[in-house]
């Protein structure tokens, strides 16, 4: 039953894109795989070429970076319902640049990027997803939370994080989000404390 579910929360998330028939989504069931990982296990190291595209059932993943001084920073935090990987990694079939690591218990739904690929290349519907994300997801996000990095500060890039994903605080440890946020985590203690002080 759990298994059911997560794949109509996956169909969801497909249909929040673009209408995919029955027919299609029958073919998207046959290539999935279920994922289970444990807490501080890695998804794909930096340098690894990524396979798959992962659908977070239930869980968090960052993604991160190290630099040639071994300082690390956090590209990216995923939670439910995101897809996660490296889209780089896959498309060109070249070493991703950052590595994944699970944050907590994490369930997922792999679809396998090659195959996914013939079938996009066969079904209209599965194509006008693809593009409909990468557009939604690689041009409008990306360009948002780049103004968002120059543009706000960094109290209005955590409640903007916290409107999203309210649990997030006593999900994800500081240092992760602080990262995510570009901030450290001192300044986000003092930006916590500033907004209970101020509701």
């Amino acid at each position: 039953m759990t298994k059911e579910k997560y794949i109509s929360e996956l169909k969801l998330k497909f249909e929040s894109y673009a209408p995919i028939s029955d027919e299609s989504w029958a073919l998207i069931e046959s290539i999935l795989t279920f994922q289970k990982l444990g807490k501080d296990e890695t998804l794909l190291r930096n340098g690894q070429i990524a396979k798959n595209m992962h659908f977070i059932c239930v869980g968090a993943i960052r993604a991160f970076v190290t630099d040639y001084n071994g300082n690390i920073y956090n590209k990216n935090i995923f939670l439910e319902t995101d897809f996660a990987g490296s889209t780089v990694s896959y498309l060109l079939n070249t070493p991703s640049n950052f590595t994944l690591e699970v944050l907590e218990e994490t369930i997922l739904i792999n679809l396998n990027y090659k195959k996914y690929r013939q079938l996009i290349e066969k079904n209209i519907d599965l194509k006008n997803f693809y593009i409909a994300y990468l557009e939604n997801n690689w041009i409008v996000e990306k360009e948002q939370r780049e103004v968002s990095l120059v543009m706000e500060n960094a109290t209005e890039r955590y409640l903007k994080l916290l409107k999203k994903h309210p649990n997030i605080d006593q999900r994800i440890q500081k240092l992760h989000i602080a990262s995510h946020l570009g901030i450290t985590p001192t300044q986000l203690s003092r930006i916590r404390k500033t907004i209970k002080k101020n509701s």
